[in-house]
């Protein structure tokens, strides 16, 4: 059974830095298109970043260009966001996607709180 465990979600102040992880298990890591998905309270489920299987093109949303960073080790079968200049509206529960073709896998999500 494919797994996505994330981690290193926490509070911040607004302004910090955080860097997420997520490890996936027993899938082909290196052919699966690896994502990151931020849902705030009472709001659906977005976008944040997304990184391609093998030429690892990255994409982001607006929200978010240059201040969040996707990156993926497919020799460890992680992928990482990293997140600096923190702002309160990137509050959210952050969700690792994994998917390719009509295969689609979450994890769980953590909690980013960005408050002072």
């Amino acid at each position: 059974q494919v797994q996505l465990v994330e981690s290193g979600g926490g509070l911040v102040q607004p302004g910090g830095s955080l860097r997420l992880s997520c490890a996936a298990s027993k899938l082909i890591f290196s052919t699966y298109r690896m994502s990151w998905y931020g849902q705030a309270p009472g709001k659906e489920r977005e976008l944040v970043a997304t990184i391609t299987s093998f030429a690892g093109r990255t994409n982001y949303a607006d929200s978010v260009k240059g201040r969040f960073t996707i990156s993926r080790d497919n020799d460890k079968n992680m992928v990482y966001l990293q997140m600096n200049s923190l702002k309160p509206e990137d509050t959210a529960v952050y969700y690792c996607n994994a998917e390719r073709g009509q295969s689609v896998f979450w994890g769980q999500g953590t909690q980013v709180t960005v408050s002072s």
